[in-house]
């Protein structure tokens, strides 16, 4: 069978190309060695399942390993101990009948089965503790107990009890037999499951688990970690690619974030060769930064559940999306602080990451996705982007973005369109302005991002990419002729970084006695083409 990149979050290693995840591993095992109970609490489609597969066959070696999944159990399973009791015991039997469970006598995997089927048998979590007992005495060898996908039992009280009995019996180990090490994977922590069942902040913390030990370990990719599984595949498939190139550029757009390197690099491979010239003959060729471009593009315009998921959470948790909103389109810059449950909820979903003490959205990749969606709220009713798209055919020729024209007709309609607007409106929306203006634009063939390093509430640069050439573009207030002399070098400094000639300026000037208009200068040898709107 032909490998392929794995998206799935299902270990298939025979079958598909992977970071090799041997050290991730080996620090998981060191906790489990140390008696430790832990959450993997990770983001969505963050490679914890892979992990705990990877896991639990290392682990099999020297542990009598129970590896369980909550995933697609309903509430009526938690609405009373029996029921629960019962899919409890189906899970545990199910791991030993199927053989991947290994030194439990047959006397207690029958148990299992009789308490796990239809009928009168006690099931009640007082006979659950005596029956993990009973196995963890009779095992030849240190149980642990692996359960995924826990957020399904988010909210559900008898989990909780479950959790909290589970804690009891470990502060008692020394005196009566118990799990050796316990893992818990899911998007969730603990510690934020209570405030699904007692909304009051006063105890939203108070977990009936404190006992659980902090999860350090990184679970993301590096670029080498990229580069040595690019590296693999290049050599399969005899393709002539700079790895090292393509693997910074990938982590540059995703940092690391699991399943987005494994998304573009299954787009690079199956669907972007079929649509560059050639066709799949051309494959190798899709092995560079245009075909990555094209890759990314395919990636933000494609539906999937991780964005779905994304739209969803916003949707739940209004207050976040606010935050982010104010991050992106004003460059606020916000502590990091964790007890602003926003703030934890965005950390723990993976949306947003401490920088410096500092909020930032995690990966170019979301910032995008995040800009667009916001985006289409504003479309609708945008007389902005519906001047752009009017003339969108102007702006290409022979296949090539033509960005001073693009910045002399966004003078020209800013100033037709927004000339009687406030200026606290203007300079809180003049950026989402220039986005909605250049979005009909580049639809379809393009896309951009905005470059987080720079992105303040005076300045920002967006990225442009356009058939694989790129464009970089500073927006910012106008604060007199010495800021934006200063501003003028910063961008030429940039256009060193992307080994490009030519850089863009959009001031948004409030002066009255201000002269709306294109200008081009030299600096440094490099050519800017200033708008001042």
């Amino acid at each position: 069978m032909a490998k392929r990149f794995n998206t799935t979050g299902i270990c298939y290693p025979e079958e598909h190309y992977m970071v090799n995840m041997e050290k991730r591993i080996k620090e998981i095992e060191c906790l489990v060695d140390n008696e430790e109970y832990f959450t993997i609490n990770r983001a969505r489609q963050y490679g914890k399942t892979t992990v705990i597969n990877l896991l639990a066959e290392r682990l099999s070696k020297k542990y009598c390993v129970f590896s369980i999944s909550f995933e697609g159990m309903s509430d009526e399973v938690f609405e009373t101990e029996a029921a629960f009791g019962k899919r409890l015991c189906g899970l545990l039997y199910n791991s030993l009948a199927y053989g991947e469970t290994e030194g439990i006598s047959d006397h207690l995997k029958e148990e299992c089965r009789r308490m796990s089927s239809i009928g009168t048998a006690d099931t009640s979590l007082f006979t659950i503790s005596n029956l993990i007992s009973d196995m963890c005495m009779d095992a030849h060898k240190p149980v642990v107990l692996i359960i995924d996908e826990v957020d399904q039992a988010s909210g559900q009280k008898i989990f909780l009890t479950f959790l909290g009995m589970i804690r009891d019996k470990y502060l008692k180990r020394r005196k009566q037999p118990a799990f050796h090490s316990v893992i818990l994977a899911g998007v969730y922590d603990i510690k934020n499951l209570k405030p699904k069942i007692r909304p009051d902040s006063a105890h939203q913390y108070n977990s009936p688990w404190n006992i659980a030990s902090d999860f350090t370990v990184n679970m993301s990719f590096s670029p080498e970690d990229i580069a040595r599984m690019l590296a693999e595949y290049g050599k399969d498939k005899h393709i002539d690619m700079d790895a090292a190139d393509i693997s910074r550029e990938i982590y540059a757009y995703t940092s690391g974030y699991p399943f987005l390197v494994s998304r573009i690099c299954k787009l690079m491979d199956e669907v972007i060769p079929e649509k560059m010239e050639g066709g799949f003959d051309a494959s190798p060729s899709a092995w560079n930064r245009e075909g990555l471009g094209k890759a990314v593009k395919e990636l933000l315009t494609e539906p999937n559940t991780l964005f779905d998921d994304m739209v969803k959470k916003l949707h739940d948790f209004p207050e976040l999306k606010k935050l982010l909103h104010s991050i992106l389109f004003n460059g606020e810059e916000i502590p990091c602080n964790q007890d602003a449950y926003e703030i934890n909820v965005g950390l723990m979903f993976g949306f947003i990451k401490n920088v410096q003490g500092i909020i930032a959205v995690s990966n170019r990749i979301f910032e995008t996705r995040l800009y667009n969606m916001f985006m289409s709220e504003d479309i609708l009713n945008s007389k902005i982007y519906r001047a752009a798209a009017l003339n969108k055919n102007i702006f290409i020729q022979y296949h090539v973005l033509d960005m001073k024209k693009v910045l002399e007709h966004f003078v020209e309609a800013f100033t037709d369109i927004y000339s009687d607007a406030r200026e606290s409106f203007l300079e809180e929306n003049g950026r989402r302005f220039f986005l909605l203006y250049l979005k009909p634009i580049i639809n379809g063939v393009g896309n951009y991002y905005v470059e987080a390093r720079t992105r303040t509430m005076k300045r920002t640069d967006v990225v442009i990419d356009y058939n694989g050439k790129q464009y970089v573009c500073e927006l910012k207030i106008w604060h007199g002729n010495e800021y934006n002399e200063r501003g003028e070098k910063q961008l030429i400094g940039y256009l060193d970084d992307y080994h490009l000639e030519e850089g863009y300026m959009v001031s948004f000037n409030f002066n009255k006695n201000k002269k709306p208009g294109v200008t081009e200068l030299v600096i440094d040898g490099k050519k800017l083409i200033e708008a001042v709107v």
